[in-house]
Order: C-alpha cells, then sequence, then structure tokens
C-alpha cells in the first residue's frame, strides 16, 4: 500500500490519530458493543503463492484472486459506510515509526535474521555484508514484504551468463495474513497475542504483534511454547467470555490465557466437538476449526450457532473467586446449556448453514451484523462435499447426504441464513456481502477482521 493521503478509512477528518498511537483505548469487553476501530489487510502478491497449493497454504479451495481483492474492498467498504474507522496492515507498518523510534531498527533486525543466501561461500558473504550495509535504506513497507514474504536468495553462476545468477526462494509466505482475527484476541484488558497452532501461520503473530505494539495498542500478554491460542476461539459477552479449544487453542494456551488480566470475571471453556454425521474413527477438525465457525453473537443476549455442534460442546466454566483466581466450576454442561444458563436466546441452524460460514458475521453494534451471504456459498460448499465424499466416503458420505436433505428443506421451509425469519424477529439488521471467493481461504467477515476498539452501549 503506497502513502496516499488518508480517506475516510484511515482515520477522522481533522485529526491525526497515528501520532499518538491507536484512536482511544484498545479493549472490548462484549462482541455486541459498538464497534469503532478495526484492522484488515488487504490480500496481496502473498496469496497467490498460497494458491499454488491450497491444501499445503490452509486453503479450503482454489480462487480468484482478483475477486477475492475485490470482495476485501466491499468489506471495508461496508465497514467505513457504518462508521467504523478501518485501519490496514501495512499503512500501520509505515506509520509506526513516527510514534516508536525504535520499530524500524527491530523490523531490519527481524527482516536481516529471515534473510538467507547459499551458494558459493565468496558470493553468500558478499551478499550477507551488502545486506546488513543496506538494511538502514530499507523503509518500512520493504521490511514489511520482507516479513511477509520470507524470502531466502540462491547464488550461483551459469554457463553463458556474465555475472552472478539469483534464483529466490520464499520460506513459507504468510499466505493467511488476511484473516487477522486469529493472530490475536480483543479482550477487556487489551490484545491477547497469540500462537497459531500451524506451522504455515506461526509467524504471522510476530507481524502483527509487532506492529500493534509499535502503534501503541495495549497488550494484555502474549501466548509462549508449548501453548497455542487464536483469536477464532474468543468470543467476549460482557462480564463473560468464551474461549474455544481444540485443533487451534490448547490446553496450554487456555491456562496462560487465564492467568492474563484479560478483564472476564467468568469465561468458559469451550472443547471443540466432533460432527455427529463425521464417524469417530475419522473426525474434521476443520468442519469447526475454530468456535466462530459454528458460534456467533449478534446482539445483547442473542446467539447465532449450530444445533447439533452446540449440544455436542463441552464447557468447563471458571469464575473468579476470592484473591482473584479463577476456578473452576465442578458442573458439567454442554454449550447449548451454558447459553440457556446466561438467558441467550439462540438462532439455530443446520449444518448446511454451519459448512456456509452462516456464523463467521461481524457484529457492528447490538443487532447489527455484516455477515456471509450463505446462499452464494451452497454450491461450492456441497461440490467440495461431493468431491470429498468420492476420495474418502467413510469419511465424509453421510455429512453430505445430511447437507443435501438439509438443503431440501431449508428451500421448501424457512430458507436461509441470514435471510430467515428468526432474524427479522429478533430485530437483527444485515448486511449480507458475497464473499464466494475469499472464502476459500477458509473464512468471513469474522475472520478477515481484527477488532481494535469497541464502546460500550
Amino acid at each position: 500500500m503506497g502513502r496516499s493521503p488518508r480517506g475516510r478509512s484511515e482515520g477522522r477528518p481533522g485529526t491525526d490519530p497515528l501520532e499518538a498511537g491507536l484512536v482511544g483505548p484498545t479493549r472490548a469487553r462484549a462482541e455486541w458493543d459498538r464497534l469503532q476501530e478495526v484492522l484488515i489487510h488487504r490480500p496481496g502478491i502473498e496469496m497467490f503463492f498460497g494458491l499454488m497449493e491450497p491444501y499445503a497454504f490452509l486453503y479450503e479451495r482454489a480462487f480468484s484472486i482478483d475477486d477475492a481483492v475485490a470482495e476485501h474492498a466491499g468489506l471495508e467498504r461496508a465497514l467505513t459506510d457504518a462508521g467504523v474507522t478501518v485501519r490496514r496492515l501495512k499503512r500501520l507498518a509505515v506509520d509506526a515509526e513516527r510514534r516508536d523510534p525504535g520499530f524500524l531498527e527491530r523490523l531490519r533486525a527481524e527482516a536481516g535474521r529471515l534473510v538467507h543466501y547459499s551458494g558459493p561461500r565468496p558470493m553468500v558473504a558478499r551478499a550477507r555484508k551488502a545486506l546488513r550495509a543496506d538494511l538502514p535504506a530499507f523503509d518500512a513497507e520493504t521490511l514489511f514484504n520482507i516479513l511477509l514474504l520470507r524470502p531466502s536468495v540462491r547464488l550461483r553462476r551459469r554457463a553463458g551468463f556474465r555475472g552472478v545468477f539469483p534464483t529466490v526462494e520464499l520460506d513459507g509466505p504468510l499466505a493467511n495474513l488476511c484473516f487477522l482475527r486469529d493472530q490475536q484476541a480483543l479482550t477487556a484488558g487489551g490484545l491477547v497475542l497469540g500462537r497459531m497452532s500451524k506451522a504455515q501461520r506461526r509467524q504471522e503473530p510476530t507481524v502483527t504483534g509487532s506492529i500493534l505494539a509499535a502503534s501503541g495498542a495495549r497488550i494484555a500478554g502474549r501466548i509462549a511454547a508449548p501453548g497455542t491460542f487464536e483469536g477464532g476461539d474468543f468470543l467476549p459477552l460482557g462480564e463473560r467470555a468464551l474461549l474455544g479449544t481444540g485443533d487451534r487453542t490448547n490446553g496450554a494456551g487456555v491456562r496462560q490465557f487465564l492467568a492474563m488480566p484479560h478483564g472476564f470475571e467468568e469465561v468458559g471453556v469451550v472443547h471443540q466437538p466432533s460432527h455427529p454425521a463425521l464417524p469417530d474413527d475419522a473426525p474434521d477438525p476443520m468442519i469447526n476449526m475454530h468456535l466462530d465457525t459454528y458460534l456467533n453473537i449478534a446482539g445483547d443476549g442473542i446467539a447465532v450457532g449450530s444445533e447439533v455442534l452446540l449440544r455436542a460442546a463441552r464447557v468447563e466454566v471458571y469464575r473468579r473467586r476470592g484473591g482473584g483466581r479463577l476456578v473452576r466450576d465442578p458442573q458439567r454442561r454442554t454449550l447449548a446449556e451454558y447459553l440457556r444458563e446466561r438467558r441467550f436466546e439462540v438462532i439455530p441452524l443446520s449444518t448446511l448453514e454451519q459448512l456456509c460460514y452462516a456464523t463467521n458475521f461481524l457484529c457492528l453494534r447490538d443487532r447489527r451484523i455484516v455477515a456471509v451471504d450463505v446462499q452464494e456459498e451452497v454450491g461450492r460448499v456441497l461440490a467440495g462435499l461431493r468431491r470429498a465424499a468420492r476420495r474418502h466416503p467413510h469419511r465424509y458420505r453421510p455429512l453430505l447426504q445430511l447437507a443435501l436433505r438439509e438443503r431440501r428443506q431449508l428451500r421448501l421451509g424457512r430458507g436461509l441464513f441470514p435471510k430467515v425469519r428468526a432474524v427479522r424477529d429478533h430485530g437483527i439488521g444485515v448486511t449480507a456481502l458475497p464473499l464466494r471467493a475469499i472464502t476459500g481461504g477458509y473464512g468471513g467477515a469474522h475472520c478477515l477482521t481484527c477488532v481494535l476498539r469497541r464502546r460500550a452501549a
């Protein structure tokens, strides 16, 4: 992203909020509080490399980058039109040097560590020396791109070629960086910087965390090895919060989170369930990899979730006792029971809707959401299930048959979320966005956004 003058999405008229870091305190108490500030990353060349092998880069399927970028721009417009201050990660990195003089030096040190050279020893020695000499000339945008693409250079001489012939290799470019929900989570006490479960994404919190800290964000804590923690597993509910654990957030990460100054009096730890339509000997954690893939909050006291997974998920409740410690309640309960106890009404979803990213919406304020247009996803999701069922019939055929039955029933009955009567009856306003390309990377409006600030009503 270049250094063009800021539009509405880069700050409010008449102010320069980056002079003092982020606008206002970096915290959120509830998912339904008014969204004031959000961070996004517009997909770039790193997404191209992810499409070279979608499975290895954790994508669901191939898709058009042009369409994904256009959809991402549409999401940004929808947020800006709703009065949300939208920041882009690269711009934040470029401007962070104005607030934190040591920021560029830390980026240069990290870039110097990342770039590797191979080839004849004299060539490598010369290249390393040149890089050390050149690093002070690199600006924040250049350094950001080094951290994004993680390049290494192989040097050699080629017959008939005068001079040194370079080959550039990229060591796991951050192809998922646009899904900015997962590297961190915003709590009532500030941001918790995560540690990603998958090696392909392990470096992302280093990039986002350093930029956010240099921009003045309040950091409540950082998850360290062997813990893993991803923001898609976290939902703030006022005095309470829900934290998913399973494939992406592990027990060590949960324990570290509970000990941090997150600002909640109760934390419900939700154990990732296996979908009942999948055989016990072949579960698939990608079906519901994060808590927000089967549960989300549309307003104060209003949840949206998969009926079967809410009944299957087990919750351990930790409440703050004397001395300030969170102590586990011995009572056992399902996630459906927990939500009823906390007086949440649940708008139920079918498995087909859940697979089509129905819960991956972003709450702008109480009863106002930006959601994926589920109808746009149905054909692609069913096509993917058909392919999976052909390859692994024991594992996926029952799930495919369930989804096909649900499609017939939903067409004849209540329709598809969010265009259903329950949404209207609860007074929920919806901006439904076509995100049919970018969902190929396994995420919707919730996954694409890092919340920086919410204001309680």
